[in-house]
């Protein structure tokens, strides 16, 4: 199959998990959601993340994102490994872990690179939005652990933008000024936001964050 694109339907699926059997699209619900990758269990990048997305789970539940991850070893692995994790990063695995061992998620998502590696995935993130579209991927060597401050970043900015005709600029955190849609006037802009705009340049208009 073709390699999947900003903007495609993710791919639903069923899969025994660390958590029992979950059907990917039953499980997020009219939730956004993270599904990443995970090269092996007990490795050593691996462990850390699992260990920090653990312990972001409240900012993940204020912004309605439900994790899944994923790897290509087996339940009993993922049980022991699991320990490890709680263990080492001080932490309670609180999310379900995909036992892939048939690589069937893995190749519906395009997440093994044969010139990386022909059976282990490698770090793919896909952010899914409610209407089960993938809104974000990014692709990550084996040997770079993700920014999970990053993942939220854009998440706030995935969701304000979904709703608000504005865009985010370079290194926006939310609460900072944003970008109005080129493709509103000034007049419609006057009436969307109050608080007023900034005009730089015809083409950026910089406003106060919308409520």
């Amino acid at each position: 199959m073709s390699a999947l694109q900003l903007g495609d339907k993710a791919p639903n699926f069923d899969a025994q998990t660390s958590e029992g059997k979950i059907n990917f699209y039953d499980y997020l619900g009219d939730s956004w959601g993270i599904l990443f990758s995970h090269p092996a269990d007990y490795t050593p990048v691996c462990t850390t993340e699992l260990g920090t997305v653990a312990k972001y789970k409240d900012e993940f539940e204020k912004r309605n994102v439900k994790v899944m991850a994923l790897s290509v070893d087996g339940l009993e692995s993922h049980k022991g490994w699991i320990e490890d994790i709680n263990e080492t990063q001080n932490t309670q695995v609180n999310f379900p872990i995909i036992a892939d061992e048939d690589k069937k998620v893995s190749d519906l998502y395009g997440m093994i690179h044969p010139k990386a590696d022909d059976t282990a995935t490698v770090r793919s993130v896909y952010v899914i939005g409610p209407d089960k579209t993938i809104k974000l991927m990014i692709t990550y060597p084996a040997s770079t652990g993700r920014n999970f401050d990053e993942l939220l970043r854009v998440i706030d900015s995935l969701q304000l933008t979904a709703y608000k005709k504005v865009a985010t600029p370079a290194n926006w955190k939310h609460g900072e000024e944003v970008v109005i849609s080129p493709s509103l006037s000034n007049e419609e802009a006057d009436k969307l936001f109050p608080k007023g705009y900034k005009e730089v340049r015809p083409y950026l208009r910089l406003t106060p964050q919308p409520e």
